[in-house]
């Protein structure tokens, strides 16, 4: 789900209960919240209640059990079903949010969502593209590893790995090499930090497709040997820069962006701040 999106059903499916106070039921969030199922979302659930638990807060308090009737479909077509549900608080789904999958993006502005009291468009916006581009940077990570796992796997050795990936870093980027890339976006000409961490969020989605593809396609073909896997690489690179380029995007023009660890970090201390500032403000509901 696309993180505005996020946003705008996130706020939907907020709710005043019986008490004036903001609610959402959990059987409503496990899709926003970029899970398969129901049963897959019960997991976090129950670590957030243990952290609910561990924090001094009644889970009584913060995810009230309750039986919602919702629609279903059997072979005589939709019928009504009373399932069990949880009415979750703010924090709550806050706790859910810091249990989940972190590899999901939902999951990732879903803490931020929850941790933010207030609902400033545009406070929000600039978390979202922030939290895009982490996430982005996360799954290239993830990406790269597994490329080079594929690579090594089918004879390619680390200085083949390291060319294959230059070549594509070469093609992308319009004839300009990683190295010089780095130069240009201020990096410095002995920096060790991956040109990937200023690079801005297009160009590192460009990057995680053409490698992801390469993967893919030299798995499927059974390629192996450098030679093969990089004139793979070569053709799938060369198509991304051709659709980046058809929209005016030349990726070696753009500027740099923020260093994604400040990024990261900073985020990291603002939800710290948040939670603090939040459990301040909680009802005294201590000791079950």
């Amino acid at each position: 789900m696309q993180l505005k999106l996020l946003y705008k059903t996130l706020d939907e499916l907020r709710f005043i209960d019986e008490n004036g106070h903001e609610a959402w039921l959990a059987r409503e969030l496990w899709g926003p919240f970029g899970y398969a199922s129901w049963r897959n979302f019960q997991s976090p659930i129950e670590r957030a209640k243990e952290s609910c638990k561990t924090s001094g807060e009644s889970i009584n308090v913060h995810f009230v059990g309750v039986r919602k009737n919702q629609k279903s479909y059997n072979q005589h077509g939709e019928i009504e079903v009373e399932r069990d549900d949880f009415k979750l608080t703010r924090y709550a789904c806050y706790l859910i949010a810091q249990n989940g999958d972190p590899r999901i993006p939902e999951i990732a502005f879903s803490q931020m969502y929850f941790a933010v009291q207030t609902r400033k468009q545009e406070v929000m916006e600039k978390h979202i593209e922030e939290i895009e581009r982490l996430v982005s940077r996360r799954k290239l990570g993830e990406t790269e590893r597994e490329f080079s796992k594929t690579l090594y796997e089918r004879g390619v050795d680390g200085s083949g790995i390291a060319e294959v990936r230059a070549v594509g870093d070469r093609i992308l980027f319009g004839g300009k090499t990683t190295q010089e890339m780095k130069e240009m976006l201020g990096l410095g000409h002995n920096s060790t930090k991956p040109l990937a961490d200023i690079l801005p969020t297009v160009t590192i989605k460009a990057k995680d497709l053409a490698q992801e593809m390469t993967t893919l396609n030299t798995k499927k073909n059974d390629l192996r040997g450098k030679w093969p896997i990089r004139s793979e690489h070569e053709q799938n690179t060369t198509g991304i820069r051709g659709a980046l380029t058809k929209s005016g995007i030349y990726p070696e023009m753009l500027p740099p962006a923020e260093d994604v660890r400040r990024v990261e970090n900073r985020h990291k201390k603002q939800l710290k701040k948040i939670d603090i500032a939040n459990k301040k403000t909680l009802p005294e509901t201590r000791n079950e």
